[in-house]
């Protein structure tokens, strides 16, 4: 295997990544969540990867190096993404319904597939999002997020994470993929549990595998203009069951993390000087902020899971078939070696925070304009918006996976809202349902043909779709 110049040593003699003793560094708990450089730092004397446990007794190996992360990322002959070669979960060592599994265990979906598995799945999910007008999507996300503001409480205080950025991006995958919006506050529950890991982990997935089907079986019934009737109707002919583990991957992708990406870039631009004064003046502060979070303090901060085909070597670690290798997005985009190499210019997009290879995120322009585009409304709408207590004082959730703050409190001038009540944007046109990249041609349908529920939910789709 290739040595990369900068990662030519081997880690120290004796360290557990050689000798195999008992040894793991937990990421999981307040103490990991509130500093996780300080366990990159600690992990990284063992060399570019080195033994952690994602939960108690869920061991793993994380590679903090960059270019060893690289390696993984791009090489699948010897590194699988199927959970079923989890060999601590194909023998029970790990129970079926530990509280990682809503996050590592199998999904017919194309993040846990491989080979021509992978790619049949992949090529639905960018031929679907393909199909999505960015200018339409701009467009949507700034209505959203400006009724979001219109609704934030008058006394000129907020909590940002759960009136904000926590429920925007839900709202814009709402219309991508034919969701309702009343069922936003709780999908964003199940979702926080999910990647939190906990307790609660195992009862999220089920809240968002029984939302999922029901998604499916209405879209059998009535596909539309949305995401998950082009995926429904692509070419490769998904089945409900993969249906179901694609829209759950692509949702639950798309809005939790862009939820934490939104929280973690405001939080930046909020508290640091650098960016003080200048924050209404273009999308330059913005554009830096998010670059910055996504080198720094990435929204998933280790994921990507691995697992070798065989035993093999990975710069000075060896690796065992069958055991996880996660890669540590945060502690590669940090890795001390690129400090001084052009990898680290401002601007540059290199990171690895939307993952890398055959298996890079097929949704990060999406997720990115989403973020930005959240920020650059709020920013303008409340010019004077600051935290509303020192920012070392923010709190961080726990979990092995993502870099969320628990809570985003800000203060500001209230602004005068001159909408009424009630008041809809939705253009109340039909949407078409076949597989074109042609404009809407379909038939309208006499509004007494739906239900009022579902017909306001069909307005927003085609609403979105024209940019409206």
């Amino acid at each position: 295997m290739t040595t990369h110049p900068d990662h030519g040593s081997a880690p120290p003699a004796g360290c557990p990544a050689h000798t195999g003793r008992a040894f793991a560094v937990p990421l999981y708990g307040p103490d990991y969540a509130a500093d996780p450089s300080r366990v990159y730092d600690q992990l990284r004397q063992y060399g570019p990867a080195a033994p952690v446990e994602l939960a108690p007794d869920v061991h793993a190996t994380l590679v903090t190096g960059y270019y060893a992360a690289l390696e993984v990322l791009r090489n699948p002959q010897d590194f699988s993404k199927d959970p079923r070669r989890w060999r601590a979960l194909a023998t029970g060592q790990i129970p079926a319904d530990h509280s990682v599994i809503p996050m590592m265990g199998y999904r017919p979906n194309c993040l846990f597939s491989d080979g021509a598995a992978h790619t049949r799945l992949r090529q639905a999910v960018t031929d679907s999002l393909e199909r999505v007008d960015p200018h339409a999507l701009r467009g949507h996300i700034q209505r959203s997020a400006d009724r979001l503001i219109d609704r934030l409480p008058d006394n000129g205080h907020a909590e940002l994470l759960t009136q904000y950025a926590g429920v925007l991006p839900l709202l814009i995958f709402n219309q991508m993929f034919g969701l309702a919006d009343s069922d936003s506050d709780r999908l964003v529950a199940a979702l926080a549990k999910m990647f939190e890991g906990g307790t609660g982990a195992k009862e999220g997935d089920a809240i968002f595998t029984r939302y999922m089907q029901d998604l499916v079986a209405l879209k059998r019934a009535q596909p539309g203009a949305d995401v998950t009737s082009w995926l429904m109707s692509h070419p490769v002919r998904l089945t409900d069951e993969e249906m179901v583990h694609q829209c759950t991957l692509l949702i639950a992708a798309g809005t939790e993390p862009v939820k934490n990406l939104i929280g973690n870039a405001l939080r930046l631009l909020l508290a640091d000087d650098r960016f003080a004064g200048n924050l209404s003046g273009g999308s330059m502060p913005i554009d830096a902020a998010l670059d910055e979070v996504l080198w720094k303090d990435p929204p998933m901060v280790n994921y990507a899971i691995h697992y070798p085909v065989r035993e093999l070597d990975l710069r000075g670690v060896r690796l065992r078939a069958g055991e996880p290798v996660v890669i540590g997005f945060a502690a590669a985009n940090t890795d001390p070696q690129l400090a001084s190499a052009p990898i680290h210019r401002p601007g540059n997009r290199a990171h690895l925070s939307f993952s890398a290879g055959p298996h890079a995120c097929p949704a990060q322009n999406h997720a990115r304009l989403i973020a930005a585009v959240a920020i650059e409304r709020i920013l303008d709408r409340l010019p004077d918006m600051e935290l509303a207590l020192p920012a070392d004082r923010l709190q961080w959730r726990p979990g092995p996976f993502h870099r969320a703050l628990i809570a985003l409190p800000v203060r500001f001038t209230p602004i005068r809202v001159n909408a009424t009540p009630g008041d809809s944007p939705w253009n109340p046109s039909p949407a078409p349902s076949t597989w074109t990249h042609t404009a809407p041609t379909s038939t309208p349908r006499h509004p007494d043909s739906a239900t009022p529920a579902r017909r306001r939910g069909w307005n927003s789709l085609v609403a979105w779709l024209r940019g409206r």
